[in-house]
């Protein structure tokens, strides 16, 4: 279990509500639900944008790429044999990597009030 202040980006990261943990956060494979089925947390807020797709081809490039140059360098393949090797291998990273990161991105963004979810942040200060 992730300390307290990591567990509502572990709750974004696993496409559960921030705020409860229970809820789903998306509605489909990467639209964010408009509220919350069981807390009832506005989610329609979020503006994560291209911000996902940003970070996960960052971060699917530097997992992939070390790997294809040691390839190339130690066995020198043919660009045919690098296409069969790296594509799926990028395709099925980038789409298992997509909605983990864009439900972090708008748990990030509920947890620190930003854009429209300021009113949930200071209902969670005051209470």
């Amino acid at each position: 279990m992730p300390s307290n202040g990591s567990l509502y980006l572990w709750r974004g990261f696993r496409g559960r509500c921030p705020a409860c943990g229970e809820g789903r956060l998306f509605r489909a494979f990467v639209k964010v639900a408009d509220r919350c089925n069981v807390c009832g947390e506005d989610l329609h807020h979020h503006r994560a944008d291209d911000f996902p797709a940003y970070l996960t081809i960052f971060i699917v490039g530097h997992l992939v790429l070390p790997f294809a140059m040691f390839v190339e360098i130690a066995y020198a393949p043919s660009y045919w044999l690098h296409a069969v090797i790296w594509t799926p291998l990028i395709i099925g990273l980038s789409l298992g990597l997509l909605q983990p990161i864009k439900g972090t991105i708008v748990a990030l963004q509920w947890h620190m009030g930003m854009h429209g979810f300021a009113e949930a942040k200071q209902a969670r200060l005051a209470g």
